[in-house]
């Protein structure tokens, strides 16, 4: 069996302070996916940068206090890569990939865009050199035999079942026609299925990220935002994902729940 978690902290040091580290401790999973980590490594407590039993690796963004995604491993990987090969976004602190046996898992913090503004046109810029990543990855772990696992936050809602305001929302970032149609293409041209999706194919999310403002959390107002992304082989072994969603408001540690698949290899 593996166990894959992941989960957007929202600043791990603050997240540190207020629960992510018991539930590290508690966890049964074999790898953790973390994104807007948001600190050099030697800015986080020890057992944060490198907690007991864990194989820990961290990719920071050059901008200070933005994005940064991290892997925990119990297994010591075979390859450990930062980045995709892009000049503009390899330093931008939004994807790492490890190598263990028989699969590829990745750390994935896609932008988040702002309609017309920079921030969205430097989305667009990263999901088209990303869906290259994507196929060239599946085609070389195809040649070599691997499955690949890219978890992350993916920063889109694919469906009207992925977020709760779905009307009021159609012109926002994360839920664009263009953007949506990217996903879809990830999914029926780059080889790759919604592994969450599959597993809950007739419900309304389950959702994994509520904002902080009002009471979307207490009203379950959310947006299913965290993926688990698969290839075809590793999808067919998934055999259960759940979010796992705080009790109450005052026991989150992010503004995300932590997303885990289970897949029977």
């Amino acid at each position: 069996m593996l166990t894959v978690t992941t989960v957007n902290v929202n600043g791990l040091r603050a997240a540190a302070k207020k629960g992510f580290l018991p539930w590290l401790r508690a966890t049964a999973a074999d790898v953790v996916c973390l994104q807007e980590v948001r600190a050099e490594a030697a800015q986080l407590p020890e057992e944060v940068r490198e907690p007991a039993g864990w194989s820990a690796y961290h990719a920071p963004a050059a901008a200070k206090g933005r994005a940064g995604v991290s892997v925990y491993s119990r297994t010591e990987p075979t390859r450990v890569q930062v980045g995709f090969g892009s000049d503009e976004f390899d330093g931008s602190g939004r994807y790492l990939e490890i190598d263990l046996p028989g699969v590829t898992v990745a750390s994935l913090y896609l932008p988040s865009g702002e309609v017309g503004t920079e921030r969205q046109t430097e989305k667009e810029r990263f999901m088209a050199e990303f869906f290259v990543h994507l196929t060239e990855l599946r085609a070389r772990a195809a040649a070599e035999g691997r499955e690949v696992l890219v978890c992350g936050d993916w920063n889109i809602a694919h469906q009207e079942a992925d977020l709760k305001n779905w009307k009021t929302n159609q012109k926002s970032a994360g839920f664009l026609p263009e953007e949506r149609a990217w996903l879809t293409k990830v999914f029926e041209q780059g080889g790759y299925t919604d592994v969450i999706r599959r597993l809950h194919p007739d419900t309304t999310g389950p959702y994994s990220w509520w904002s902080y403002r009002g009471r979307a959390f207490d009203n379950d107002a959310g947006w299913r935002i965290d993926y688990h992304v698969a290839t075809a082989g590793l999808a067919d072994k998934a055999v259960s994902a759940v979010v796992e969603r705080a009790e109450t408001h005052d026991l989150r540690w992010s503004d995300h729940a932590p997303v885990t698949a289970v897949f029977d290899l």
